[in-house]
């Protein structure tokens, strides 16, 4: 009875024992097919060929391909170009974020990968091999373990001790190394978790050292694009656009009055009659970026003037200042018209100095046009009307239109004597293609002035405080273009 019992005892820890065995196959098996999986997937997701040299590597990405064809498109671009100087230096950027993308599947190919592929490939399938070893090695295992507390029995008898230690010492050995086949299972679910963890770190490392590569370049680029980029004219400062553009006299100042010197002088109505919409705005465009290609817009001398009066409408502050406002209107108020003048030279005096410099030069292109008012009927009254308010606004809610139609009878009283008077208010002489991007027109013969004004001969002196040696006012005062005009 005894002896039957003990034989139950063993099938059933048999049946458990391969009851067990099953359950880790099944469950190798599943490691098996999801290391398998993650692999494929995770090499479908790398950009680089596998097992290739790093130097092929690098040069297989698609971001080193699109670095390469940046760097080309900017080197036959030319470096006048502003976007093959982009081209260039994004380029050179695309460059480095492909060399850390390199690095990063070398070290997931390395870290990850080639694990997962020793694992799903090698590792369990040898474990499987052995499933029937592990069946038997648990059977052996039982039945040693029965042998062996029946030999514990009989060492404590007393009887052949010696052999039977022996026996239950190899036993032993053998029923560890089937629990270590079996551990293994467990250890192998670990290392599939292991490779996981390795992959998120890898990304991670790789994602902190592509942003410090951005935020390392981003700045340059954008540092670059401000000194290469050619930011419009129109709506911009003063000040800023000369500063930006090199430039003594605004572009589209110089433009349109080199433009009109050539082809609009003797146009009628020239400032007065509106330019077709389309024309102006290409024109303005044009000017914008800051092209000298502009024969098409030569014989459209209305288009000229209206981006002149346009660029000088669209400045942030006008041109003859916020700050001068007032003191330009209490001038033009001042009832003696010599003294009028006077102050108005003084308010003159007090501009800034880009901003006395482009008037000067605005004045006398002004100046010059009315000479022609008989064919083109455009005096310094009327020249001063159509134009004044795009010089000097006041400072005040409300459109433009509105602040103009405010300040337009003040603004014709003060602009209209400056043009009159122009080699007055400035008598040094002014190069019209003062930055040498145009062709000089053929010189026109010479003009007598036809001013619709009765002149007579005034005495004008500046203020003493304002002026050089006495000679030098004396050269000022009695300049050839004085007597001609009056107020």
């Amino acid at each position: 009875m005894k002896k039957q019992f003990n034989r139950m005892k063993q099938l059933a820890n048999q049946t458990v024992g391969r009851q067990v065995l099953k359950l880790i196959e099944r469950r190798m098996e599943l490691v098996r097919v999801v290391s398998h999986n993650t692999h494929k997937r995770m090499v479908s997701c790398l950009q680089g060929h596998i097992g290739a040299d790093t130097e092929k590597r690098h040069k297989k990405l698609p971001l080193t391909s699109l670095s390469q064809a940046m760097v080309e498109g900017g080197n036959q671009l030319g470096e006048d170009s502003l976007i093959g100087k982009m081209m260039e230096v994004c380029g050179d950027a695309e460059n480095r974020l492909a060399s850390e993308l390199m690095q990063h599947e070398l070290q997931l190919e390395k870290d990850v990968l080639d694990p997962l592929s020793q694992l799903a490939e090698v590792d369990i399938p040898n474990i499987l091999k052995q499933r029937k070893q592990l069946a038997k090695l648990v059977l052996d295992y039982d039945s040693a373990r029965a042998r062996w507390l029946q030999a514990t029995k009989s060492i404590i008898s007393g009887t052949n001790t010696q052999a039977l230690t022996a026996k239950a010492d190899l036993l032993k050995e053998e029923m560890d190394e089937a629990m270590n086949k079996v551990e293994l299972c467990k250890v192998t679910s670990m290392h599939v978790e292991t490779q996981c963890f390795f992959l998120l770190e890898a990304q991670a490392d790789y994602h902190r050292k592509s942003l410090t590569v951005l935020e390392t370049v981003l700045p340059t680029v954008q540092a670059q694009q401000d000194s290469w980029t050619e930011k419009p004219a129109f709506g911009t400062g003063l000040d800023e656009h000369l500063k930006r553009s090199g430039r003594e006299i605004a572009l589209p100042i110089e433009a349109c009055v080199m433009m009109l010197l050539e082809t609009g002088m003797k146009e009628e109505g020239l400032f007065r009659i509106a330019a077709g919409a389309s024309k102006l705005k290409k024109l303005k465009a044009a000017l914008d970026c800051s092209t000298s290609q502009l024969e098409e817009f030569y014989s459209d001398p209305h288009a000229v003037a209206g981006a002149l009066k346009s660029y000088l409408r669209e400045l942030p502050e006008p041109l003859m200042t916020y700050q001068l406002y007032d003191e330009w209107i209490q001038a033009s108020s001042v009832s003696d018209p010599d003294k009028r003048l006077q102050a108005l030279w003084v308010v003159c005096d007090k501009l800034p100095k880009n901003n006395k410099t482009n008037l000067r030069y605005l004045v006398k292109f002004l100046s010059r046009l009315a000479q022609d008012s008989e064919v083109n009927k455009m005096n310094p009254s009327n020249i001063a009307i159509v134009l004044g308010p795009n010089l000097l606004w006041a400072k005040t809610e409300g459109s433009l239109a509105e602040m103009a139609a405010a300040t337009s009878v003040h603004v014709v009283a003060i602009v209209e004597p400056i043009i009159q008077h122009a080699d007055w208010f400035f008598p040094e002489d002014v190069d019209f293609n003062v930055s040498g991007m145009f062709a000089m027109p053929v010189p026109a013969s010479n003009h007598s002035n036809h001013l619709d004004y009765d002149c007579s001969t005034i005495e004008r002196k500046r203020p003493a405080s304002m002026v050089g040696p006495e000679n030098e006012l004396t050269r000022k005062d009695n300049h050839p273009g004085h007597n001609k005009h009056c107020i």
